[in-house]
């Protein structure tokens, strides 16, 4: 994929997704706001999913999914302890998300879970629908 980092990436679209954001919230309500951006973002993940599968070429498995972790660990953007892994499981905790960081610096920590959070169960939708997170 891109050599743009994951953080840098997800900087720049909450950039443009600010001013989408305030557009609809001030024409149609905080809750219209909120939930245009969160099915915007759903969408985008999906893609992006469906994306890293088409380039893997088959079915990603577990490992697969734990191969392209270090995509969202860059440069410290998420710092992980990875508690067990199998061949039907990765278990982490997460102990710091520069992601939220991030979001919250730039005013936007009130939406940050559905500009970051939300989309990682969504991206396995799109990756292999089996994979729950």
């Amino acid at each position: 994929m891109n050599q743009m980092s994951i953080l840098e990436r997800r900087r720049i679209e909450a950039l443009v997704l600010k001013n989408v954001y305030e557009v609809i919230r001030e024409r149609s309500g905080e809750d219209e706001a909120q939930a245009a951006i969160g099915e915007a973002v759903s969408r985008s993940a999906i893609e992006q999913g469906k994306s890293f599968a088409d380039e893997l070429g088959r079915t990603p498995t577990i490992q697969d999914f734990a191969d392209i972790q270090p995509l969202w660990t860059k440069e410290n953007a998420l710092e992980i302890d990875v508690i067990s892994q199998g061949e039907d499981h990765f278990d982490f905790n997460v102990t710091r998300c520069r992601y939220s960081e991030m979001y919250r610096d730039m005013g936007l920590g009130h939406i940050g879970h559905l500009l970051s959070c939300n989309r990682d169960g969504d991206f396995c939708i799109g990756y292999n629908p089996a994979m729950k997170l």
